[in-house]
């Protein structure tokens, strides 16, 4: 018979206490890291690791011709990602970008060969809201599941591309085409006009009360509805945003190719690619959290393995095994953070 106590009985042996409590020690920090510092990290991991592994094979992945590349080829995945960001937050997402940007890239091309910049760019402003509201309502008012909703416009889009356009149509001229090639510095105008796209999408989220509303209708758009939210009016504006930021980085991309082109959404793959850069960054896909910075951060990451891929003259097959890989450990990695938390 054991005349100790039970607390005594029971209790783990004393060597064995330290070992215990530094891993719930351990396991408590892992769950109180961020998924935007947690993005942030594999970055810094990617880019060290991709630094050595160039090295060894001869190159340097450190250079200033390198970090302007990665900037330029991220900046049009990065706006679009933004817009995404909104959507996938309010419990939506948007299929149809893809397709919007080579719309806007075509809207843009022509209209500046005629002669107008201005109304090039206002014209691709409105074509994009429009699109937005299409999806909006469809959402909203026809119950349609966005999936479906935004796959649906996205077809409409690529008929209306195939049967006007065979190729690249319109001319962008010089003067616009700084928008794409110019920097100040190490850092593009095209960075800069994804750096102001994101800061405008963090304040909003943020600092207004539309970014608590989407946060609430993302988070249970019943008890949003029950709390006072005008639930479908916060998802009409969220995919009209999302469609701005597409059309902003269809205007881009016109600007670095001279002129329109009916592929250039998709070729790029800028609807998937965007969704893969919104969940690195931590955003649950079921809505109501996450932000921009770690999109942000998941953009970068997407950029950098291109770029480490590139210079090692990886094959396209090999490229997106791993970046698949990336994203599925991605995500159970916050699913992971957010069961222990």
């Amino acid at each position: 018979m054991n005349d100790a106590p039970p607390s005594e009985a029971t209790a783990p042996p004393e060597a064995s206490r330290p070992a215990a409590g530094r891993a719930a020690a351990a396991t408590r920090r892992w769950a109180d890291l961020g998924s935007t510092q947690v993005v942030f990290l594999a970055l810094l991991v990617t880019i060290v690791v991709g630094w050595i592994l160039v090295a060894v094979d001869g190159g340097n992945l450190l250079t200033v011709e390198t970090i302007v590349g990665v900037q330029q080829r991220s900046a049009a995945l990065g706006i679009v990602a933004v817009g995404q960001t909104l959507a996938i937050l309010a419990g939506s997402l948007d299929l149809s970008v893809a397709y919007l940007i080579s719309l806007a890239s075509l809207v843009a091309a022509e209209i500046m060969q005629a002669g107008s910049i201005p109304g090039a760019v206002a014209a691709v402003i409105g074509v994009s809201a429009l699109v937005g509201l299409v999806n909006g309502v469809v959402i909203t008012k026809l119950k349609v599941h966005a999936f479906i909703a935004t796959l649906g416009v996205a077809l409409i889009i690529k008929g209306v591309l195939d049967h006007l356009y065979d190729g690249p149509a319109g001319r962008v001229p010089e003067s616009f085409q700084h928008l794409g090639y110019d920097r100040v510095g190490p850092i593009p105008v095209s960075a800069m006009l994804w750096a102001a796209v994101a800061l405008t999408a963090w304040f909003l989220l943020s600092r207004t009360r539309y970014g608590y509303r989407v946060y609430a209708v993302g988070g249970d758009p019943d008890v949003a509805r029950l709390s006072g939210v005008r639930t479908d009016r916060v998802i009409i504006l969220t995919h009209v945003l999302c469609s701005l930021c597409a059309g902003v980085a269809g205007l881009l991309l016109a600007s670095r190719l001279g002129a329109g082109v009916p592929t250039v959404g998709t070729d790029g793959g800028y609807d998937l690619e965007s969704i893969a850069a919104v969940v690195l960054g931590g955003t649950a896909l079921a809505g109501g959290r996450g932000g921009v910075a770690g999109t942000v951060g998941g953009v970068l990451l997407l950029a950098v393995l291109d770029s480490v891929f590139n210079q090692l003259e990886v094959n396209s097959f090999f490229k997106d095994v791993v970046r698949g890989v990336v994203i599925v450990v991605a995500v159970a990695v916050y699913a992971r953070k957010r069961s222990t938390s």
